[in-house]
């Protein structure tokens, strides 16, 4: 059984401590789900003013979600646009679905529905959300301009070693490439349900190959039918051995998709993901016909109790 990486001790910093008494609330929400005990989990802080860098991170690590999204109220001169910052318990990550999806469902609850304009590191990102009939709130972000690059043959015999998978394990109407829409994650698809399932990595190896490369998480896929997919996204570099739902590889697949001539265009694509985890999760990806334009994610969001 895979151990999950060892956490710096960030311990609780002068700022962390102040942000504490001055009231900061961290909320907990799970994305990709209308089940708490499914989707992805992230912490979301809707007003992180007055944290510093080192604060953020050392929330992150206590939350010890997979990310919590900081979100800084605009300021009149910003036009409305919230800025917002996304770490994992071992560092910051310039952009991140699921808690993209949980921070907007969070300020829809608070705030109400309608349409946010979100400053990110990877860049800007629209986020509408609507509610249903039953109250269940529904988020929609269209991720930035998406590409994808290829992976090195020596790379890719790198990262295969480190999944402890052969070539013969891979599905080849999906070839390996990298892909981004926010982050980059490598697309590696795998030719039976049984491989995706079977999923035990050498956590060093892979953690060093993607820190070296820049890569995010690793996008494992298996394709179901031409409009569905299942995902298992290993997270090492963030502290995290497996995500149980990652909005920005959905889109960085979406991307890779339509740019490889993989889906008739325009599509709207279902990947299902944490089923290994206990954490089922659904996301919805919408993939324009226009080349370079923003892929679609879209997911439900619950509270967790407690909240923070």
């Amino acid at each position: 059984m895979l151990e999950p990486p060892t956490l710096p001790d960030h311990g609780f910093d002068h700022a962390w401590r102040a942000a504490i008494r001055s009231g900061v609330e961290i909320l907990r929400y799970t994305a990709f789900s209308t089940d708490p005990a499914g989707g992805n989990p992230a912490g979301v802080v809707l007003d992180a003013r007055g944290l510093d860098d080192r604060a953020m991170q050392s929330a992150a690590a206590e939350v010890g979600f997979s990310e919590t999204a900081f979100v800084l109220p605009a300021e009149p001169s910003q036009g409305g646009e919230l800025e917002v910052r996304y770490f994992s318990p071992l560092a910051e990550v310039p952009f991140c679905g699921h808690a993209t999806i949980a921070a907007a469902v969070a300020h829809a609850h608070r705030y109400g529905v309608g349409e946010l304009r979100l400053r990110t590191q990877a860049g800007p990102v629209d986020v509408g959300t609507t509610a249903a009939a039953d109250g269940t709130v529904r988020a929609t972000l269209v991720s930035v301009p998406p590409r994808t690059a290829p992976i090195a043959a020596a790379d890719l015999a790198e990262l295969l070693a480190a999944l402890r998978w052969s070539a013969d394990d891979l599905d080849p109407a999906l070839p390996p490439r990298a892909a981004y829409a926010g982050a980059w994650h490598p697309v590696i698809a795998a030719a039976t349900r049984q491989r995706l399932a079977e999923l035990d990595y050498d956590l060093p190896a892979l953690t060093e190959l993607m820190r070296r490369l820049g890569w995010t998480t690793v996008d494992l896929v298996w394709r179901e039918s031409a409009t569905v997919f299942h995902a298992r996204n290993p997270f090492p570099p963030g502290g995290v051995v497996e995500d149980p739902a990652t909005g920005a590889a959905a889109a960085a697949l979406g991307g890779y998709l339509r740019e490889l001539g993989l889906v008739a265009v325009p599509a709207e694509l279902t990947v299902y993901q944490g089923r290994e985890l206990g954490r089922p999760s659904v996301i919805g990806l919408g993939v324009p016909a226009e080349p370079g334009t923003g892929l679609a994610v879209s997911g439900t969001a619950v509270p967790l109790e407690p909240s923070a």
